[in-house]
């Protein structure tokens, strides 16, 4: 149970720090680049605190397919941006490879 809780907080904050990447405008904003900094060491602290309890097959898998389409969701939700029907199969595609190595992966 706590890699679980390690590995939601190394994905939060990446997706804390991936976020604020669009306001650096390229690291030349301090503040901004100031939190991308911050938020990506604290994601990798807490994702190598995962791997002492989940694999890193399962772990990485995890934090790449919940990132990609919490990051999908939050340029939605914060920018503007959109996404097309392709894109939206291919999410569907990342979270269903996902499951299927949370449920049926090489530590099962």
């Amino acid at each position: 149970m706590m890699g679980f809780v390690y590995l939601g907080l190394a994905i939060v904050l990446e997706l804390l720090g991936t976020t604020f990447l669009k306001y650096t405008l390229g690291f030349t904003k301090l503040s901004p680049s100031l939190v991308v900094v911050a938020a990506y060491t604290g994601a990798f602290y807490f994702l190598s605190r995962s791997l002492q309890f989940i694999d890193l097959n399962i772990a990485y898998a995890t934090w790449a397919g919940i990132g990609v389409v919490a990051a999908a969701i939050i340029s939605m939700l914060v920018f503007h941006e959109s996404i097309n029907a392709i894109g939206a199969v291919g999410m569907a595609l990342v979270v269903s490879g996902v499951v299927l190595l949370n449920l049926y992966g090489p530590s099962h």
